[in-house]
Formats: C-alpha cells, sequence, structure tokens
C-alpha cells in the first residue's frame, strides 16, 4: 500500500481553514479546562497528543479531579470512545480493498468527529483509490493542531474571560452537526432533528442518561421513519409491475405492516422517557 502524496496535500489543504480551527478552537478551550481544574500542562496536553478525543479528555479530568479510581476512569474514557466503533464501521468500507493493511490500525488514531464527517461528506465525490490518501492528510493535519491548541488554551486560560475560553470546546461539535445536515441521507437529517427535540426533555429527567438515550431513541425513531418512506416509495415504484386486480391486495399488506410497527415504536420512546 502506498499514498499519493499530491492527494495527501489537497486533503491537508483542505483541513488548513474551517476543520482544523474549529478543532484547533476547541482544543484552545479544553486547555483553559485542564488549567482551571488544576492540572499541569504537561498531563492536559499530553490527553490531546495520546488520546485526541474529545469527549473522552473531559470526562478523563472531571474524574481525575474527582478523585475516581484509575479503572472506573479507564472504564468512563472507554465507554466515551464507543462511538469510534460505529465511526469505523461506516467509514473505513469505503476505502478500496486492495488498500487495507495494519496502517489503519494507526490511521484510527487520526480520526475525529470533523475528519469523520468531512469523509462521509466528500467521499462520494473523491475516486476510491484517491480516499485513503486524501483522509490521511485530512485527519494528521487535524491531530497535528490539537496539542499546540492544547497548550495554547492553557497558557492563556487567565487572560481571557473564563466563559469565552470554556465556551470553545462547544464549537466542535457545533461544526460537527453543520457538517453533518449535508450529508445526504435521509435518515441521518431526520436523526439529528429528534436529537435536538429529545436530547433536552431526557435531560429533565435523566441527566445522566440524556445524551444515550436522545441517540438510541432520535436514531430508533429515524430509521424507522426513514424505512417507512422508502417502503413507501418502492411500493409507488413497483405497481407498474403489479398486475391489476393484485394491487390492492399488496398495498393493503404492505401499508399494515409499517402501520402496525408504528404504535411499539411510539411506546418504546415512551417508557425509555418515562
Amino acid at each position: 500500500m502506498s499514498l499519493n502524496k499530491e492527494v495527501v496535500l489537497k486533503g491537508a489543504k483542505d483541513a488548513f481553514g474551517a476543520p482544523a480551527a474549529v478543532l484547533f478552537a476547541g482544543m484552545v478551550g479544553f486547555g483553559a479546562m485542564g488549567q482551571a481544574n488544576g492540572l499541569d500542562i504537561w498531563l492536559t496536553s499530553a490527553t490531546s497528543f495520546f488520546m485526541f478525543a474529545l469527549p473522552g479528555q473531559v470526562v478523563l479530568i472531571e474524574m481525575i479531579v474527582l478523585g475516581s479510581s484509575g479503572v472506573a476512569i479507564a472504564f468512563a474514557v472507554t465507554l466515551t470512545a464507543t462511538r469510534f466503533f460505529t465511526m469505523c464501521l461506516t467509514l473505513f468500507p469505503q476505502f478500496p480493498e486492495k488498500q487495507r493493511s495494519s496502517f489503519y490500525y494507526l490511521l484510527v488514531h487520526f480520526m475525529a468527529m470533523t475528519s469523520w464527517a468531512i469523509a462521509m461528506k466528500d467521499f462520494p465525490k473523491i475516486e476510491p483509490d484517491k480516499r485513503l490518501s486524501y483522509f490521511t492528510g485530512f485527519a494528521l493535519v487535524c491531530w497535528g493542531v490539537s496539542t499546540p491548541g492544547t497548550a495554547l488554551g492553557y497558557l492563556i486560560a487567565g487572560q481571557v474571560p473564563t466563559y469565552l475560553s470554556l465556551g470553545m470546546v462547544f464549537i466542535n461539535p457545533l461544526f460537527f452537526l453543520l457538517t453533518f445536515t449535508e450529508v445526504k441521507p435521509r435518515a441521518n437529517r431526520i436523526a439529528i432533528l429528534l436529537g435536538a427535540v429529545i436530547g433536552p426533555i431526557s435531560y429533565l429527567f435523566f441527566p445522566n442518561y440524556s445524551l444515550l438515550i436522545a441517540g438510541l431513541v432520535g436514531g430508533t425513531i429515524a430509521y424507522s421513519i426513514d424505512l417507512s418512506l422508502r417502503k413507501k416509495a418502492i411500493a409507488v415504484k413497483d405497481f407498474p409491475k403489479i398486475e391489476p386486480d393484485k394491487r390492492l391486495s399488496y398495498f393493503t399488506g404492505f401499508a399494515l405492516v409499517c402501520w402496525g410497527v408504528s404504535t411499539p415504536g411510539t411506546a418504546l420512546g415512551y417508557l425509555l422517557l418515562s
């Protein structure tokens, strides 16, 4: 396996700009958080260099400050990283099979929400043989700005209002959200909309599990809605192929199944939030 240097540089060039700037700002906020919680600059910066996963880094700092055991910290941080499992399952199969190698084990360390979202949006426009090179350049730049951003945030923490420096942590998730709305699959957009509604509501009742509930319930409902709409589209498309005398029976069975799953889905969502 070999990388195309021109494509790697193209990916790096595309990363410099909004993606890297947003990630840099988020790490500046994280650095300020580390300083505010009394950690030294070396430990705070090392988490960005070795972990490169902002949610996990925030959990790490919070649990260190609370004096949690090493086992509890490791378990909690691992849970925050489970999102990478589905991110890898959706991203890496888009690389050509002939390019698969042990290099993936190194490359996965440089994957972040930002690079993943951009890749999911732009990969359909990129030739399959160039995707690995492009993603490598893009992801390396995103990872490369994280440690300097963390160190800068730590150093300027006393010079910038606390609410401003800590608020930068939320810029990266916001950029991810705005980027992901451009991804073509309808289910993704429905899931984002439902998550925006279910998240705040579930937080009022289950603050510790609101994110999990929003993702599980919103994602499930979004998938069900998208599946139902796709099936209806298929039914309309297939009508010309069905004998006229059989169309009513076909549509009746099809529609009954779609209707039948709606009530259990609604009840499940209610039970999870009650």
